[in-house]
């Protein structure tokens, strides 16, 4: 029996797949329940991991490459006798007879052949279900005979001229990434120790500089699967009809309250994400999406926060239940969600699954900007930075204080001015008068 191994749709957006690396060669022994193949997403890599037990018989789609959903990229043969009818098969030489052990159907013609991996999307649900593995740390004790390495692993490894054969993989099935090589690079920039220090001694290593940009000028660079899933999301965008509203608010309470558990790991992020899940329980119109059903209004609360990636694209991972999740375990899945995020580790629920989206360019010195609406979803907050501005009180007198921008994009399908200006009234509201609820 020969078997096919699809391209599988790792989100409800993907319509193709690129092939990080193969795991298994032409040959090799593919057990039940074992990775054969890293298939990079619109936002992540995803191990592909083989229905069936049998032999690698020829690889379709190479590594660096990318195929359509649903089509193959490989076959697996059930015995070693018929790795040959497996090549056959992929080079269309076929000669028709049934090498492989086959039920004849219909006009004596051969059934089709089953399937490894495939979509799991219900767009796709003509396909079965693929078998996707959460990531998995390797111990670093050994570099592996066959050594996997993502493609900015690869990037970082040729800027600063290393040998990728000297670092040991911590990512799936040993698996080189970004990371690892950071920090192989890290002892050749550190200072060199003190000899028998009376003391600890603690030195700041200076920061690598950033690598001069590779792509010539004047050239063209093809897009990544990431950015060409950023432009699809774009496109729906497109069609939906939107508005915008502005809203100023005063931060001198929340700065107070940051510089209090800022100690204690928690993040202006999981402050922002935790004010603007409160104030969503109060306003669950503002949390809901457009549908050909009507207005679909969420069980649950989940706050996206865009991130930008090293590599180019954006990702938003999903602080789940933020309204019910304390500010500390908030801090601390985010700290996690991102790591993950630019190792490109994150499961796919981990970032399609947002109710409502915030999009922070404050960090960088932006006073306001407007954000566009992801698909699925009501309204995303654009946040502006904090910044000390001289401002009138209600009796008259002139005073100095720390005020944002903030931007809401809505669908006007599901909410209307006044359901926006009433949120972000609550919301300013929160933040300047009772920040410290959200420690509660």
């Amino acid at each position: 029996m020969i078997y096919e191994i699809f391209m599988p749709a790792l989100s409800s957006t993907m319509t193709e797949g690129k092939i990080t690396s193969w795991v298994k060669s032409p040959g090799d022994k593919v057990e039940k329940g074992e990775t054969v193949v890293i298939v990079e997403s619109d936002k992540a890599d995803m191990d592909v991991e083989s229905f069936y037990e049998g032999y690698l018989g020829v690889i379709i789609t190479p590594a660096g490459e990318s195929a359509p959903v649903g089509s193959a990229i490989a076959y697996v043969a059930e015995t070693k006798e018929e790795i040959e009818a497996a090549k056959q098969k992929a080079s269309g030489q076929g000669s028709g007879q049934n090498t492989a052990e086959t039920t004849k159907v219909g006009n004596d013609e051969e059934p089709p052949a089953k399937l490894v991996s495939s979509p799991t999307t219900a767009s796709t649900a003509s396909i079965p279900d693929v078998v996707i593995s959460s990531p998995r740390k390797a111990a670093p004790a050994s570099v592996p005979s066959r050594q996997i390495v993502s493609p900015r692993a690869k990037r970082i490894a040729k800027d600063n001229g290393v040998d990728l054969a000297l670092i040991a993989g911590t990512g799936p099935n040993g698996r080189v990434t970004a990371a690892d090589v950071e920090a192989f690079l890290k002892p050749a920039i550190a200072p060199a120790p003190v000899a028998a220090p009376v003391a600890p001694v603690v030195t700041a290593a200076p920061a690598p500089a950033k690598a001069a940009p590779t792509v010539a000028l004047g050239s063209t660079q093809a897009l990544t699967t990431l950015q060409k899933a950023v432009i699809n999301n774009m496109n729906q965008s497109l069609s939906v009809p939107v508005f915008r509203v502005g809203y100023t608010i005063t931060t001198d309470a929340l700065d107070a309250l940051y510089k209090q558990v800022k100690t204690k790991g928690v993040t202006m992020t999981a402050l922002l994400a935790k004010a603007v899940a409160v104030t969503l329980q109060k306003h669950p119109l503002i949390n809901a999406s457009y549908s050909d059903r009507g207005i679909e209004y969420k069980s649950s609360i989940n706050v996206a926060v865009a991130v930008a990636m090293d590599d180019g694209g954006l990702i938003t991972p999903v602080l789940k239940n933020a309204d019910q999740t304390d500010l500390y375990t908030l801090s601390r899945d985010w700290k996690g969600l991102v790591e993950r995020a630019r190792a490109k580790q994150l499961q796919p629920d981990e970032y399609n699954s947002g109710t409502f989206t915030i999009s922070n360019l404050g960090m960088f010195g932006v006073d306001r900007f407007d954000a566009i609406l992801p698909p699925g979803t009501g309204a995303i907050l654009a946040v502006g930075g904090s910044r000390p501005q001289v401002v009138a009180t209600k009796d008259g007198a002139i005073k100095v204080a720390s005020q944002m921008q903030v931007n809401l994009t809505a669908d006007h399908r599901v909410i209307y001015g006044a359901h926006a200006a009433q949120f972000l009234q609550d919301l300013a509201k929160l933040i300047e008068t009772n920040p410290q609820s959200l420690t509660l």
